[in-house]
């Protein structure tokens, strides 16, 4: 297995790993270099950075506050009792402990660490499932665990061991399946069928499906409360130019669409090098086309009730910023309004702004997550916090 460094993780994050031809022509050594003195400069920034909710921009009636500060909180998943499971980058996977639904968390446990680079959890009846790089493990009965490090049990390593692209976002449908991306392990290219999908397997790990082609690289995704269907972010290739082509949001209304990767991009843009001989009409378009090189990660529906009635079957995601524009874009919350089918956006607006002030950035949004009383939970894994966001007009 490929040694997994700060380096290697440090040029996947800022998307320097455009295809293994890059490694060759840089050398190995010198990509490394480079790669540690961003590492370097990365965390300085990052511990230089003061959590200032103040900055943040919301709609009138609304407030934000800091739930939880952590180690780059990646992906989040609502357990029992209120307890709020936190993926990561760096190894580690956090347990928020907060039985009396206070407005921070009472307590931080982190419940496990060495893993693979475990961005995605998911909580189903009492078991806490891990998506790694090559591998979803799983925490039997973690509600009785929650007082330290635990052991993780394999459910299945039959995954790529690619890390680029390679971060896994766990959802376990009503189906009892577990629902999994496996990202193309490159810029653009044409690789094995397995890269560039959306999986589903039993909770025992067997029964692996492509449910979904033609996807780039997603690292959320939510089933609408009414229809069941699934929603998807994804992120557009980089390195044509500052404003092609759209990231996307898509939906999966039947098993084995495919969303057009490699060869067409936002539904209509050819691919100059795989594009030719492929006909858009051929492919699914997307659902909404988002701005290009914004980086949409998780996305959520608003399924509580404190929020206003205007925000009934709105759809939220997080966008985390770019690096491939000449000017940022991205850096924030947005919120969409379905129509009454459930089937397209029809109103955008952004929901929370501020992490980017002018050309500087002091925070990253990466996950949404429903609590119980209404609220909302924002991961951050660049300020190293998870905000609330609550009503309160």
């Amino acid at each position: 297995m490929k040694e997994i460094t700060p380096w290697r993780i440090c040029c996947e994050q800022q998307g320097l790993l455009i295809d293994n031809s890059q490694i060759n022509r840089l050398g190995e050594d010198a990509l490394k270099i480079f790669c540690t003195l961003m590492l370097v400069l990365i965390s300085i920034e990052s511990n230089a950075q003061n959590i200032d909710v103040d900055k943040l921009r919301l709609p009138q009636g609304f407030s934000v506050s800091v739930y939880a500060e952590i180690e780059n909180p990646r992906q989040l998943a609502l357990g029992a009792d209120n307890t709020v499971f936190v993926g990561s980058l760096r190894g580690n996977v956090w347990a928020l402990i907060n039985p009396e639904e206070d407005v921070r968390a009472n307590e931080v446990v982190r419940v496990a660490e060495g893993l693979n680079t475990p961005n995605g959890v998911a909580y189903h009846r009492g078991d806490l499932y891990v998506g790694e790089i090559n591998r979803i493990s799983k925490i039997q009965n973690i509600d009785a665990k929650l007082n330290g490090l635990q052991p993780t049990e394999t459910v299945t390593d039959k995954l790529p061991n690619r890390r680029h692209h390679g971060f896994k976002f766990l959802a376990i449908g009503s189906d009892d399946k577990i629902y999994l991306p496996v990202g193309a392990p490159c810029n653009v290219c044409e690789e094995e069928e397995i890269f560039g999908t959306l999986l589903k397997i039993n909770l025992d790990g067997s029964g692996m499906e492509i449910i979904a082609r033609g996807i780039r690289n997603t690292v959320g995704f939510d089933f609408h409360p009414s229809s069941g269907e699934l929603w998807f972010t994804d992120n557009g290739r980089d390195m044509l130019g500052d404003d092609v082509p759209a990231c996307e949001i898509n939906r999966l209304s039947e098993e084995g669409q495919h969303f057009g990767f490699p060869y067409i991009h936002q539904g209509d843009l050819p691919d100059p090098t795989f594009g030719g001989g492929h006909d858009p009409g051929d492919y699914t378009p997307p659902a909404l086309k988002l701005g290009a090189h914004v980086a949409p990660l998780g996305l959520a529906f608003y399924k509580g009730e404190e929020f206003p009635d205007r925000f009934a079957n709105t759809l939220f995601w997080a966008e985390h910023g770019s690096w491939n524009r000449s000017r940022k874009s991205g850096y924030r919350v947005m919120m969409g309004k379905l129509d009454a089918d459930h089937t397209s956006i029809i109103a955008t607006e952004p929901f929370v702004e501020g992490w980017l002030e002018d050309q500087n950035n002091w925070g990253r949004p990466v996950d949404i997550l429903n609590m119980p009383d209404g609220s909302i939970l924002v991961s951050d894994d660049m300020a190293n916090a998870i905000y609330r966001i609550s009503y309160d007009g």
